[in-house]
């Protein structure tokens, strides 16, 4: 099998895996995503059933993508501070998954709540026990 190559650069497997174009086309997304949901609808019994399966995928993407992520932005440093999680939520997740920026993020785990002021924003409310634990870290 002949290799391909362009003018001074290597072959397109031996390149790094660095970030890709992040764009999909919607109609490549819909067809994916709908291809998921009849695989899942062909699988169960229940609706109750279809939701828990696709709960459990979104699940495995969701923290595949956070691996990802993890890796390319922060060199496999997971951060443990509350106010530097929010920040990579805020900046390299939400750009990653919808093209931008956070506008804002108030709060942490426990319970999140989606509101309509000047867009859509998440308040994600501290349980806490975080607060607590974010205090102790910061006391090292």
């Amino acid at each position: 099998m002949e290799t391909r190559f362009t003018k001074g650069k290597s072959a397109l497997l031996e390149r790094p895996l660095t970030r890709p174009k992040t764009e999909v086309s919607v109609s490549a997304f819909a067809l994916l995503f709908s291809e998921v949901v009849q695989y899942c609808q062909s699988r169960v019994y229940s609706v109750t059933e279809l939701q828990a399966r696709l709960a459990e995928m979104g699940q495995r993407v969701g923290a595949s993508l956070l691996d990802v992520l993890v890796l390319r932005e922060k060199n496999g440093k997971r951060e443990t501070k509350v106010l530097n999680i929010l920040l990579f939520i805020k900046v390299s997740v939400w750009r990653s998954l919808f093209g931008k920026e956070a506008d804002k993020l108030d709060g942490f785990p426990a319970k999140v709540t989606v509101h309509w002021h000047k867009g859509t924003t998440l308040m994600i409310k501290f349980d806490e026990a975080v607060i607590a634990r974010d205090k102790a870290l910061e006391g090292r």
